[in-house]
């Protein structure tokens, strides 16, 4: 059932097309992710699906008895208001006033805000986002339109999210970055892309395929154009006359194609990795600690960063992560410890903070830049500021906009690439992935990749840790920093694996960590732990099962892989089959993710079982 379209529309904003005859609907229980470049349009798309904007031409129609609640990307609540009031003011009923408190409460402490009776103007921007997606999730809504809902939220928060969503039984419609979230959530994927919309039925990982087949498609018939085109062509110069009905038909015809337009390539952000070049001595902590008040942040952290490091930090709101970047830095003193950095050390930071309080609204989108510098040096030899923005999507007349009619993504992209354009051998990045779209999210990481230098990042985004760090330090419990190797993914499989271990383990016992073992083998005084109870090391009854049968099982699931690549081949025009090959590979290749995962803690187990170890 459709409960809700828009129909034909088009709007504009000045000489600014946003949207050109397009057409878009909802149906019932669908989940719809909303991508593209910023500036495209999705904030405003949003805004048409939930009525708060009217289109210039078109309709919109919703079905009868459906309420749409809406969740802006910056929402504002009374200063005066409580946190519950804000909360529960656009859900009251008599009927369920008891248990919709108490599912209030339970939901702004699952998103970090335990003070119900704290006044809305004394909370951050993140906070007040936060409360306004508690307001629209405990609405009686069947429709749900959401605007970055995972914006400054946790790891653990953007789990729950997640979830909830996924078991929610109404119609959702939402525009994010996380493309965890949108392959785990959504069953279509819209794009916005040059005033139209194109519609995919698959969750991310599907469309990223459908998307590569449709430009394919395009290019196929622009080939094919441009083919009959050079023959029409050497018709015409052969001096035909146009005498006969035949003739000018032909003629007509060439018109035709001569002013057909062929298909747009979509921008990208292109960047050459620009560094200047780092000595012996990087950035190296020692025992920092740092405090406000009663709470600690960080205690007695030491770390020295390598040449080629890629690390991440991660851990709740408010826990100390931007705290320690500016201790870096240099912009907060920390209350003991030292941090040394080394001579050669040019840094580069990607702040939280790029609004219009820290960005004169009135400067011009190339000043900004030229601020930095007029031109820079990259491998390909010098290029100005305003090719430099070219490169960032700002080109001809928005290169001379002002900085005050910029999107939050568009602000965002600008301030990368003034950030990128300084040279850095070291970059640090404080939620990199906030407001921008994915498109500049993939190139950077592309940039990221080849980046000749040490990349610190803070950041909630799972996809962006897995695809950048090698390395992660997790806040913990008062202010200790804890030592993970690999991605997220990595991470969030050993985090499980020692919640598990502690929650079998007697109580009082310490549970072993696999950082305790590497400590061991080095003869540190973590070897402590294993005289007080020598066992030696084996598999239990499901482990021993699994590793005869696993090599067999992920031989399998290669095969279904291999059987539905063909099957993509043969169904290639058909979009809706292509939707369905991509769901289930994209099921099967989760699986093999997951059996490789375990075969390899099976035969690391194996190899130490072997080698006589003991727990």
């Amino acid at each position: 059932m459709n409960v809700l379209s828009l129909d034909d529309v088009s709007l504009a904003f000045g000489q600014r097309k946003i949207f050109d005859h397009c057409s878009f609907f909802l149906q019932e229980g669908e989940k719809v992710g909303i991508i593209g470049i910023n500036g495209t349009g999705k904030s405003t798309l949003l805004k048409l699906i939930a009525g708060l904007e009217e289109p210039d031409e078109g309709k919109r129609t919703l079905a009868n008895n459906h309420l749409v609640r809406f969740l802006p990307q910056s929402p504002t609540f009374p200063p005066e208001e409580t946190v519950l009031e804000a909360v529960m003011k656009d859900n009251r009923r008599e009927d369920n006033a008891t248990t919709l408190e108490g599912d209030a409460k339970s939901m702004l402490t699952r998103l970090g805000v335990t003070d119900f009776s704290q006044p809305c103007g004394e909370l951050s921007g993140g906070q007040r986002k936060r409360l306004a997606l508690v307001s629209v999730l405990l609405s009686p809504a069947e429709i749900l339109v959401l605007d970055e809902p995972t914006n400054h939220l946790d790891g653990e928060m953007s789990d729950w999210l997640e979830k909830t969503l996924r078991n929610y039984r109404g119609t959702l419609c939402m525009v994010t970055h996380d493309r965890y979230f949108l392959n785990s959530v959504c069953n279509r994927i819209v794009e916005v892309d040059k005033g139209s919309l194109y519609s995919y039925e698959a969750n991310y990982a599907g469309y990223l395929e459908l998307k590569m087949q449709r430009e394919d498609m395009e290019r196929a018939s622009a080939r094919k154009r441009a083919s009959i085109l050079r023959t029409e062509l050497a018709w015409v110069q052969r001096g035909a006359r146009a005498r006969t009905t035949k003739q000018k038909a032909r003629l007509e015809r060439f018109e035709e194609l001569k002013n057909a337009k062929g298909p747009v390539e979509d921008g990208r952000v292109e960047i050459s990795s620009l560094s200047s070049r780092l000595g012996r001595t990087t950035v190296e902590l020692s025992n920092v600690s740092k405090s406000y008040g009663d709470q600690v942040l960080i205690k007695d952290f030491s770390y020295n960063f390598l040449r080629d490091d890629r690390v991440g930090f991660i851990g709740p709101n408010g826990c100390g992560k931007s705290t320690l970047m500016k201790i870096i830095l240099g912009l907060e003193k920390q209350d003991a410890g030292t941090v040394e950095i080394g001579q050669t050390v040019k840094i580069s930071y990607y702040a939280q903070e790029t609004d219009t309080t820290v960005m004169n609204p009135s400067q011009r989108v190339i000043d900004y830049i030229r601020d930095e510098a007029e031109f820079v040096e990259t491998p390909e030899g010098k290029i100005s500021a305003a090719k430099m923005l070219e490169k960032f999507l700002f080109e001809g007349e928005d290169q001379y906009g002002l900085l005050g009619k910029l999107s939050g993504g568009e602000r965002r992209r600008l301030h990368l690439c003034k950030v990128l354009m300084s040279a850095p051998n070291i970059l640090i990045l404080d939620e990199p992935t906030n407001d921008l779209d994915v498109t500049t999210l993939q190139i950077l990481e592309d940039y990221l990749d080849g980046f000749p230098g040490i990349v610190i990042t803070v950041s909630h985004d799972r996809y962006f840790l897995d695809r950048i760090v090698r390395r992660i330090f997790a806040f913990e419990k008062g202010g200790v920093l804890k030592q993970y190797e690999g991605g997220y993914t990595d991470y969030a499989i050993r985090r499980d694996e020692i919640l598990a271990a502690a929650a079998n383990h007697p109580e009082g016992s310490a549970v072993p960590s696999r950082s305790d073992a590497d400590k061991n083998a080095e003869g540190s005084s973590s070897a402590n732990w294993r005289s007080d109870r020598k066992r030696k090391l084996k598999f239990s009854y499901q482990e021993q099962k699994d590793y005869e049968t696993i090599e067999s099982e992920i031989e399998a699931i290669e095969e279904k892989i291999a059987k539905l690549d063909q099957d993509y081949l043969k169904h290639s025009s058909d979009f809706i089959k292509l939707g369905q090959i991509a769901k289930e590979k994209e099921e099967a290749e989760a699986l093999l993710e997951q059996k490789m995962d375990r075969w390899a803690y099976l035969e690391d187990l194996a190899i130490r079982i072997e080698n006589g170890e003991y727990v």
